[in-house]
C-alpha cells in the first residue's frame, strides 16, 4: 500500500516544482492543481520543470478564490487523477503549494499502511466546535453565498443580511449532517471512492457550492457519511491565529517543526531556505514518532496570548488595549509618596539611602518632571517636558516603569501636581501608595505672605486632595495604599516610615537607624487656628490641637531602634 499527493498551488511555483519531486522520488504519484489565475507562461514554466519526472501529473484548471467552492473542485479534480493514474495507492494526501514535508516519505508510507481503512480529517459539527471565524456556525450551511467574502464584502454582508431579515433558510440534504474542520486531510481510497462516486455526488455539489467556505466542510461531511473508521485530527501541521489566518513558518522554528513530529506543515515562507534545504534532504532521519501537537499547541497558545494580552505594562502600537482591558497596567511594583515631600527635608535623598532604588522628586509638577539627581531625560528616551508628559501621562509613567524594570521607581505626588494619573495610579496593583493627608498646608506656613491669598489656595489644594482621597478609597482601587492624616502621622512618624521601608526592601531585615530631617512646625498649630478662624476646616489634617508642634522639633526613633 502507498499514497498519493494531491497539491493545490497558488504561488511559488518553484517551491512546488521542489517539493513534488522531493514526492516523486519517494515513490508517490503526485496531482498539482495549479489555479487558473496563474498566468500560461508560469504554469508551461512549471510543466516544463518537471517534464522528466513521470509520477507528476496536472489536472484541470480552476480560478480559485478563498472560501469558494472551486477549492473543493480542485480537490476533487486531483483526486480523482490520483485514484485513476495510481491504482495501487491506498491514501489520498491533500496539500497545498505552501506545505513542506516533514519527514521522511517512508515515515508517511509505513504509517498509513499501518492504518489502510483509517480516514485522518478534522471533522465536528458546529455544535462541538469554537474554531469558527467570521461570525457565521450554521448558517454558513442554510444560508446562500453567492458573493465572495474577500472580493465582494459589501455585497456578502448585505445579501446575509437580507437572508435573515426575510427568515430565509435552505433545506440541508437529507442523508448528511453538516460537520467542519480542517481541508487538509488524508483519506483512505476507500472513501474517497464513495464521496467521488455517489449516486447523489451532485445534489451535494451543488448544495456545497453556495456554502461558505465549503472547502473546510465538503469532505468533512461526507466522510461522516462513507467512512468506516475515522480519526478527527490532521497529518499537517496548521494552526490559525485568534483572526483566523494561518500561522507563517520560517527557518528560525526549524527545531520546533522537527520535534512536533507531523508529516507535512503549512504554511512554510517561500523564502525559508534552510527549512526547505533541511526537510527535503534524503538523508532525513526516520522515525517513528507519532504526531504530537501538544508542545506545539503550549507555544501557539503562549504566541496568542502574547498578541492578543501582551506583556503586562508594555503598550505596543500593534496591540495598545482598551483602557482597564490591559494585561497589567505597568511592568513592575512602585511607590508613590504624597505629602512626604512637604514635611521632610529632602525626603528624596534620606529614602534613596533606605533602599535601591531611583527616587524621583514631583514626577507630575507643573513646571517639569523631577527625575532623580535632576536629570533632564530618563530612560526610554523620556523628556522632562512637562507638555509632553501631559500629552499622555498613563504612556509618560507605563514607559518610566517598563524602561527601568529591576530598579523600584519611587516618585512624589501632591495636589499641587497634575492630577489626570491619579485613577490610573488608583487602580494599578502595581502600585504602593502613602498618603499624609493635609501636608500640603505646610509649605503655605512656611511661605508667609498675604494670608487673603494663602486661604484660598489652601481652599483650592484641600479640595483637590479631597477628590483624591475619594478616588484612592473608592471600591475600584487596587493599589497598596496607606493613608495618615498630618497629626497622626506627626505623632509617630517613625513607625510609618519603618513598615513603608519594610515594604518596598522586605530582604532589608535591620530597623532604620536615622529618621528624614523634619521641617521647622513652630507656630503651625496657631497657623491652623488662624485658617479655622477665617472659615477653612481643613479636616484632612486631623486633629492638631495648638501647641502641638512643640513636641515635633527633633523627631527621634523609638528606644528599640536605636541600636
Amino acid at each position: 500500500m502507498s499514497f498519493g499527493v494531491v497539491m493545490i498551488c497558488h504561488t511559488a511555483l518553484d517551491r512546488v516544482a521542489q517539493v513534488a519531486r522531493f514526492w516523486a522520488a519517494g515513490g508517490v504519484p503526485v496531482a498539482i492543481h495549479l489555479d487558473a489565475a496563474v498566468p500560461d507562461v508560469a504554469f508551461d514554466a512549471l510543466r516544463r520543470s518537471l517534464a522528466d519526472v513521470d509520477a507528476v501529473g496536472f489536472t484541470r484548471r480552476y480560478r480559485c478564490a478563498w472560501g469558494t467552492w472551486s477549492l473543493v473542485a480542485a480537490a476533487q479534480a486531483g483526486a480523482e487523477m490520483i485514484l485513476s493514474r495510481a491504482p495501487h495507492v491506498g491514501h489520498a494526501y491533500l496539500t497545498s503549494g505552501a506545505c513542506l514535508p516533514l519527514r521522511p516519505v517512508a515515515d508517511l508510507a509505513d504509517y498509513l499502511a499501518a492504518c489502510p481503512d483509517t480516514d485522518f480529517i478534522e471533522s465536528a459539527t458546529t455544535a462541538d466546535t469554537e474554531w469558527t471565524i467570521g461570525g457565521l456556525d450554521i448558517e454558513r450551511f442554510t444560508l446562500r453565498f453567492p458573493f465572495g467574502w474577500k472580493t465582494q464584502r459589501r455585497l456578502f454582508d448585505a445579501y446575509v443580511d437580507l437572508q435573515r431579515r426575510l427568515g430565509f433558510r435552505r433545506r440541508i440534504p437529507s442523508g448528511i449532517t453538516p460537520h467542519l474542520g480542517s481541508q487538509w486531510w488524508c483519506l483512505s481510497r476507500k472513501t474517497l471512492s464513495a464521496i467521488l462516486t455517489d449516486p447523489d455526488r451532485g445534489r451535494y455539489d451543488r448544495y456545497f457550492r453556495r456554502v461558505w467556505i465549503p472547502d473546510e466542510s465538503y469532505f468533512q461531511t461526507l466522510a461522516r457519511r462513507h467512512s468506516d473508521r475515522i480519526e478527527s485530527r490532521s497529518l499537517t501541521l496548521a494552526r490559525f491565529d485568534a483572526l483566523g489566518k494561518p500561522y507563517v513558518f520560517y527557518d528560525d522554528h526549524q527545531k520546533v517543526l522537527r520535534r512536533s513530529g507531523f508529516f507535512v506543515a503549512r504554511k512554510i515562507w517561500p523564502g525559508a531556505e534552510g527549512l526547505y534545504r533541511g526537510f527535503l534532504s534524503p538523508d532525513l532521519e526516520r522515525s517513528r514518532a507519532e504526531p504530537d501537537p501538544m508542545p506545539l499547541e503550549r507555544l501557539f497558545r503562549a504566541a496568542t496570548e502574547r498578541r492578543l494580552r501582551g506583556r503586562p505594562g508594555l503598550y505596543m502600537q500593534s496591540r495598545l488595549p482598551r483602557r482597564d482591558r490591559e494585561q497589567g497596567k505597568t511592568a513592575a511594583p512602585y511607590s508613590v509618596f504624597q505629602g512626604f515631600g512637604e514635611l521632610f527635608e529632602d525626603f528624596g535623598g534620606w529614602l534613596a539611602q533606605q533602599i535601591p532604588a531611583d527616587v524621583h522628586g514631583h514626577l507630575f509638577a507643573p513646571g517639569r518632571a523631577e527625575f532623580a539627581g535632576g536629570q533632564r531625560g530618563f530612560r526610554g528616551g523620556l523628556s522632562d517636558s512637562a507638555r509632553l508628559r501631559d500629552y499622555d501621562p498613563r504612556a509618560f509613567l507605563t514607559s518610566l516603569i517598563w524602561n527601568s524594570r529591576g530598579t523600584r521607581q519611587c516618585f512624589l505626588f501632591g495636589p499641587r501636581d497634575a492630577q489626570e494619573i491619579n485613577w490610573f495610579i488608583a487602580t494599578d496593583p502595581q502600585a504602593q501608595i502613602s498618603v499624609i493627608s493635609g501636608a500640603w498646608v505646610v509649605p503655605l506656613f512656611r511661605a508667609g505672605g498675604d494670608f487673603a491669598a494663602i486661604r484660598q489656595e489652601a481652599t483650592r489644594l484641600h479640595r483637590i486632595e479631597t477628590r483624591h482621597l475619594e478616588i484612592l478609597r473608592s471600591v475600584h482601587t487596587q493599589a497598596r495604599l496607606r493613608i495618615w492624616t498630618l497629626a497622626d502621622f506627626l505623632d509617630d512618624p517613625a513607625t510609618p516610615l519603618q513598615a513603608i521601608v519594610d515594604e518596598i526592601s522586605p530582604r532589608r531585615q535591620q530597623p532604620l537607624t536615622t529618621l528624614p530631617q523634619m521641617v521647622d512646625l513652630t507656630g503651625f498649630g496657631g497657623f491652623l487656628q488662624k485658617l479655622r478662624n477665617q472659615g477653612l476646616q481643613p479636616r484632612l489634617i486631623g486633629n492638631f490641637p495648638i501647641g502641638h508642634e512643640a513636641m515635633l522639633r527633633g523627631p527621634v526613633l523609638p528606644a528599640a531602634r536605636n541600636t
